[in-house]
């Protein structure tokens, strides 16, 4: 029987409210995203410090929801001129050094299967996390700006890819062969998305936007239901079906009015970041490992590890999407950017343990190091491109 009691259901809506204001409060001296607060807070409450709730069923798939939604929006912010040109040859490769590189580090921290876990773990960038400070330092429409956003957008892509080959409980060649057949299933949707007259679409889009029709909200729940149930028929991790639904709606998307783009965007990220993605993660923090983490000094000692392989497997290799011609600083920067990874280290250590792979206690590691990465990384890196922010703190955009 489910575990669900009525201090849960009132004290995660009320924490996710107060995420934000301490976002806002702080971010007066220092900008920390959201995505901290929600994890810290979840510790609080949880079982290592106040104890005042626990593990729950419910809300395990309520945040299982929230991780969907989280890389569906991921999916939607991929720009595919990302993907082309020297800028994504360089971006691709510097993520497949990073993955050899982070099985290897794995290797040396916890060898065996474990080892991939973490692997995959410390080659991912965090995009959502550095789209919104991008945008407030003004970087994003400059050469940096776009560089960072392919690096992201490969060290969010890539980790998917790779859980699907490797942790999706086949062979590696036998996963290949399924993740080919997931892909031939996506690249029927994006031809499908192609074809289908926008002009019809687009004004009944806009004729529900504000009525309970609301047909834009309802197809992006299809394609979500359906690219998710076939990962989970092919036996791929969910989190890529999530990932590419959000793909196929930007491409039908991608010729709407910018009025109806916005207010489709605000809609859906409102029920994503307004309400399912916080769950995930003060979930998330509800079910870390603290008591294990200090117990033992050695596991302390071991999260600034993590952080130094972070920046070593991941940022040092994402300086090869540098523009040409960059300084010292800014390979720098681009290193300590590239290096910034959260959700995905939360979501793939998930399954590591849901499989059995991972131990919580590795776990709990690896999402410290993760937290801290969030914390210090974006801060030094915006700082040695010598930008000031030039718009306010949104509090929306720091939740991705």
């Amino acid at each position: 029987m489910d575990d669900l009691t009525p201090t849960t259901l009132v004290l995660i809506p009320l924490l996710a409210v107060l995420a934000p204001l301490l976002a806002r409060g702080i971010g007066r001296w220092v900008r920390v995203p959201v995505v901290v607060f929600e994890l810290v807070l979840g510790i609080l409450i949880g079982p290592a410090v106040l104890g005042w709730t626990g593990p729950s069923e419910f809300v395990e798939t309520l945040a299982n929801f929230g991780l969907a939604m989280l890389f569906f929006v991921a999916g939607t912010e991929i720009e595919f001129g990302s993907f082309r040109g020297r800028l994504g040859r360089r971006a691709s490769l510097g993520w497949l050094i990073s993955l050899v590189a982070g099985i290897a580090a794995g290797l040396i921290l916890a060898p065996g299967e474990a080892a991939v876990v973490i692997g995959i773990a410390l080659c991912s960038t965090a995009l959502g996390t550095l789209l919104p400070i991008l945008r407030d330092a003004g970087e994003l429409p400059t050469p940096f700006g776009k560089a960072v956003a392919a690096v992201g957008a490969i060290g969010e892509f890539g980790p998917l890819v790779a859980i699907s080959i490797f942790l999706g409980g086949r062979e590696p060649g036998l996963s290949t062969v399924v993740l080919v057949l997931f892909a031939a299933f996506a690249a029927g949707a994006i031809w499908l998305a192609f074809r289908i007259p926008r002009g019809a679409m687009h004004a009944f889009i806009n004729s529900t936007l504000h009525t309970s029709g609301q047909f834009a909200i309802r197809v992006i729940f299809l394609i979500l239901a359906v690219l998710v149930a076939l990962s989970v028929v092919l036996d791929l991790d969910m989190l890529l079906g999530a990932f590419t639904a959000g793909v196929v709606w930007r491409l039908l998307m991608r010729d709407a009015s910018e009025h109806d783009r916005h207010a489709v965007e605000s809609k859906i990220e409102g029920v994503a970041f307004g309400f399912m993605v916080p769950i995930f993660f003060i979930y998330t923090g509800i079910t870390f490992d603290l008591e294990a983490l200090m117990a033992d000094p050695v596991l302390l000692v071991l999260v600034p590890v993590v952080l130094v392989a972070l920046f070593v497997v991941r940022g040092l290799p994402s300086t090869l999407a540098v523009p040409e011609g960059s300084s010292r600083r800014d390979r720098l920067a681009m290193a300590l950017l590239g290096a910034t990874g959260l959700p995905i280290i939360v979501a793939v250590t998930a399954i590591g343990v849901d499989e059995g792979i991972l131990t919580t206690t590795q776990q709990s590691v690896l999402v410290a190091g993760g937290m801290l990465s969030v914390l210090v990384f974006p801060l030094v890196g915006v700082t040695l491109r010598g930008r000031r922010a030039t718009a306010p703190i949104a509090l929306q955009d720091d939740m991705a």
